[in-house]
């Protein structure tokens, strides 16, 4: 190994573990019900003890650091998993793919997607990036819901259909189910036994 490859991969290493340090504040501001609405590049350069030109190297705005904050929550929440349901030839049991995995993800931090969520309705930039997130899932809901309609098991109108399945998906639905110490995750049952009456 040359000095120069050495030099390179030791400023790579550094440069990665600013990156997580500043996402791993962001979520902690985030989290934090005194800090979470002063939400700002400056707040989380403060909250990772960078600079602020740090943040806007890494992230080059506040919508491309909460991009990195919601998908790190994904890969906490092992969506990466999600592609198992549109490769299962069974839509009915896709549909329970998907339920499930977003139970899984929206329990991954549920301080913080809650906080994300009431941010989305007050600031554009959060509003804009959680927007872009829900309509992927509405995407995955379509897709699913016209398998179901394609094998002749819908009973409901295809939109009508969508959009009960992507309102129970939500992390609201979910959030409210669970109750205020509930597990996220244990409510995809009764997520999917609401959503059966869509197609049954």
């Amino acid at each position: 190994m040359t000095p120069r490859t050495y030099q390179l991969g030791k400023r790579q290493a550094q440069i990665d573990e600013s990156r997580q340090k500043v996402i791993v504040a962001a979520r902690l501001l985030l989290g934090d019900v005194a800090g979470y609405s002063a939400f700002t590049i400056d707040t989380v350069a403060a909250r990772a003890d960078v600079a602020r030109a740090t943040v806007y190297y890494q992230f080059v705005s506040k919508v491309g650091l909460l991009e990195a904050v919601c998908d790190a929550l994904a890969e906490d929440g092992q969506m990466s998993e999600l592609s198992s349901a549109f490769i299962n030839p069974d839509p009915v049991k896709a549909i329970e793919i998907f339920v499930t995995r977003f139970g899984h993800f929206w329990n991954a931090d549920r301080t913080v997607m809650r906080r994300l969520r009431a941010l989305a309705a007050l600031d554009p930039d959060v509003g804009a990036v959680i927007d872009a997130r829900d309509q992927r899932r509405r995407g995955g809901i379509e897709i699913l819901i016209a398998r179901l309609s394609e094998k002749g098991l819908l009973s409901a109108n295809k939109e009508v259909a969508a959009r009960v399945l992507f309102s129970l998906t939500s992390f609201e639905s979910f959030d409210s189910l669970a109750g205020p110490d509930g597990d996220l995750s244990d409510v995809g049952t009764i997520v999917l036994s609401l959503a059966r009456s869509v197609w049954t």
